[in-house]
């Protein structure tokens, strides 16, 4: 049984760009997450999610579904309308939902198990009505978003979904009584409205979404959420696991890996430039921890005096891609 997660909202360092959108710091990191989840794809999608969707409602990753050893990977009640910046995510999100993203296309008993939690969420939530004496549209039932990077037409025709017409190419609605779409990330159109759903995709679809993402200008928060986000999942890969269409999102990652590199390090130096030599060598570390962790706590700040013995030129790669734990080990006094 995987253990329920809870994510906790606070500020963000002050260091990241500036923006009009909400920032926050985690109370587990990636690694955590990843721990919990089938894959580190999942921790990936989970936390992009959740990074654009908190800000406008109540998001919960991994929710144990009352009385059962099943959970939804992300269930998400909205507080507000979500920022129309986020297209085609914002439109998903405008009611309440629960969100099932898939590293490869779900079978036939994957799409099942997803329709049977949310028949479970939906029968909870009308028992709980009942007890309240209150009514439950059955517009105000959450709505079930599988998210696949492919489908089969078999696949498809056996759930019955057939494509909305109300929604863009790519999205398939089963029937209406099911409240249940399947998005087929590889076919949806190539525009802004769906970047944040295509890099949840694989192989050239990703690939292309990583580079718009690049793309962006470089204070745009969520690019650096975002590469943020892939750096971490890039440190988790296995090369000599990947299929074909997974080494061609790796290459995408790992261009998004580096990229995020040069301008955390950029970013340290000059913050560093400002602060004085000594000073600002402890402040570039700080920052390099900052962006891997999302925060320095008492024992990664008792490595930086340790760290500053070795020449920036060994300590930075260290620090962008050893673990938490190979810091600890490493640099441990």
């Amino acid at each position: 049984m995987r253990e329920q997660l809870t994510i906790h909202n606070a500020k963000r360092s002050s260091q990241q760009p500036t923006s009009r959108f909400p920032r926050k710091k985690y109370a587990c990191t990636y690694s955590t997450i990843a721990c919990m989840t089938r894959t580190p794809f999942d921790a990936f999608s989970k936390q992009l999610l959740e990074e654009f969707l908190s800000p406008f409602g109540t998001v919960e990753l991994n929710r144990e579904i009352a009385g059962e050893s099943r959970f939804v990977d992300v269930w998400f009640s909205p507080s507000a309308p979500p920022d129309r910046s986020l297209g085609l995510l914002a439109r998903i999100a405008a009611t309440p939902c629960l969100i099932e993203p898939y590293r490869n296309a779900p079978g036939f008993s994957e799409i099942r198990s997803c329709l049977l939690k949310l028949f479970l969420v939906h029968s909870d939530q009308q028992r709980q009505a009942r007890r309240e004496d209150a009514s439950l549209s059955e517009d105000r039932l959450p709505h079930l978003w599988i998210l696949s990077p492919t489908a089969s037409e078999m696949s498809l025709n056996s759930f019955g979904a057939i494509q909305s017409l109300d929604w863009l190419s790519g999205i398939y609605s089963f029937p209406a009584a099911l409240r249940t779409s399947i998005v087929v990330i590889h076919q949806l159109p190539k525009t802004p409205d769906t970047l944040w759903l295509r890099i949840l995709g694989r192989g050239k679809t990703q690939q292309q979404a990583v580079e718009e993402i690049l793309a962006l200008p470089e204070d745009d928060p969520r690019r650096f959420q975002t590469l943020n986000l892939l750096t971490a999942w890039r440190i988790t890969m296995r090369v000599e696991d990947l299929d074909e269409d997974d080494r061609i999102s790796f290459m995408a990652i790992n261009q998004a890996y580096l990229q995020w590199e040069r301008e955390t390090v950029e970013r340290g130096r000059q913050e560093g430039r400002q602060e004085g030599t000594q000073a600002g060598q402890r402040l570039v570390v700080e920052n390099l921890l900052k962006a891997r962790f999302g925060e320095v706590d008492a024992q990664l700040a008792a490595l930086i005096s340790t760290v500053l013995t070795f020449p920036a030129e060994e300590y930075t790669p260290l620090l962008l891609q050893l673990s938490r734990e190979q810091l600890l080990e490493r640099f441990r006094g």
